[in-house]
């Protein structure tokens, strides 16, 4: 493949030895999150207010416009996009999207993935296939339905599996997500990861992030994951492993099942020494950071003008401004979460 392959509308020329944007701390820069809206279908009750109040349509990017900034970091070597949400699949013609950028796989782009809550996944399996998505990211916090109910609100539990069986037939590999939840999840632990490794898919244990206002309280659901990781180690034998998927997560090889375990711990031991991440939101705002509030508006530089000159150069000056790391804290005092922003803005 030559490393000059055309363009798509008015996006950047699609470069597949494009040289990594680098941070101030040497970082290469070669993972985009894209948050393609900040709607869901549940309301985890960790992640969102029952009552939310979502952006205004008419502030969200178009498809076209998302592709034209997809692309443009591609251009500037990035090589892997995740899209996530809110629930990327409840997006309005999302697919076209994803087709979009599927058609830069191997010509600048390595992989394209999506997270989501498995919901709309037995609809749109086959094409997320078809479009060149060969691993995805499901979130489930339990196998208990009722619990599932609870924890989720809106959530059917049934068309979550449903969802994961279309996924696996598709021929998607499946990782699993689950937030670790005190005095809700943790004694599942041990049958969710046979349930995973059971079915040749990968589970990561994440703990809960402190971002967004919620009904909760988050000191009461806070799970240190070295509380969990000791309390599976008394039933599992695990083996560290150098297994890398470009995200945060540390993974051990389980050795009863084979399978791998990954943990994702911004409290107990943030992952921010090798962060390779920025992060796009709906509405054309790059967060450097998950973790920070300062942020660059790349909507402006998008509309301004169709050449890509003032984009580049405003994606250039935002990483000049990727901090070395997040301070993650859950704040016992106020109960007032550290970043007030919600996940479901930032992107998964």
């Amino acid at each position: 493949m030559n490393s000059s392959v055309g363009t798509i509308g008015n996006a950047s020329p699609l470069v597949a030895d494009a040289a990594p944007i680098i941070d101030p701390f040497g970082r290469a820069v070669t993972y985009l999150r894209v948050s393609v809206t900040d709607r869901c279908d549940f309301r985890c009750t960790y992640c969102m207010a029952e009552n939310m109040t979502f952006l205004p349509k008419k502030d969200l990017l178009t498809l076209e416009e998302l592709d034209r900034l997809c692309s443009a970091f591609i251009a500037k070597g990035v090589r892997k996009i995740r899209l996530t949400g809110g629930e990327p699949l409840v997006r309005k013609n999302i697919m076209h999207l994803v087709r979009q950028l599927g058609k830069q796989i191997g010509s600048g782009l390595d992989e394209l993935t999506v997270t989501t809550n498995g919901s709309q996944l037995a609809r749109h399996a086959e094409e997320l296939y078809d479009c060149g998505v060969r691993r995805i990211n499901v979130s489930l916090d339990t196998l208990d339905p009722e619990k599932f109910r609870r924890i989720t609100r809106w959530g059917d539990f049934a068309k979550v599996m449903e969802g994961i069986d279309a996924a696996q037939k598709a021929g998607l590999k499946i990782k699993l997500n689950a937030v670790a939840l005190k005095d809700f999840n943790e004694a599942e632990m041990p049958d969710m990861l046979r349930f995973a490794h059971g079915r040749g898919m990968d589970l990561t244990v994440i703990e809960t992030m402190p971002m967004g206002e919620i009904e909760e309280d988050r000191t009461d659901q806070y799970l240190p994951l070295s509380q969990l990781r000791a309390d599976l180690a008394q039933q599992f034998t695990f083996t560290d492993i150098d297994y890398q998927t470009g995200g945060p997560a540390r993974y051990v090889r389980v050795e009863e099942t084979g399978g791998r375990l990954g943990f994702i711990t911004p409290l107990t031991h943030n992952f921010c020494e090798s962060c390779n991440r920025v992060r796009l939101t709906c509405t054309g705002t790059l967060y450097m950071c998950l973790g920070q509030n300062d942020a660059a508006d790349l909507r402006a530089a998008l509309r301004a003008t169709e050449d890509d000159g003032l984009l580049h150069a405003a994606i250039d000056e935002a990483i000049t401004r990727k901090p070395k790391g997040h301070d993650f804290i859950i704040d016992r005092t106020h109960k007032r979460p550290a970043v007030a922003r919600h996940m479901s803005v930032t992107g998964g």
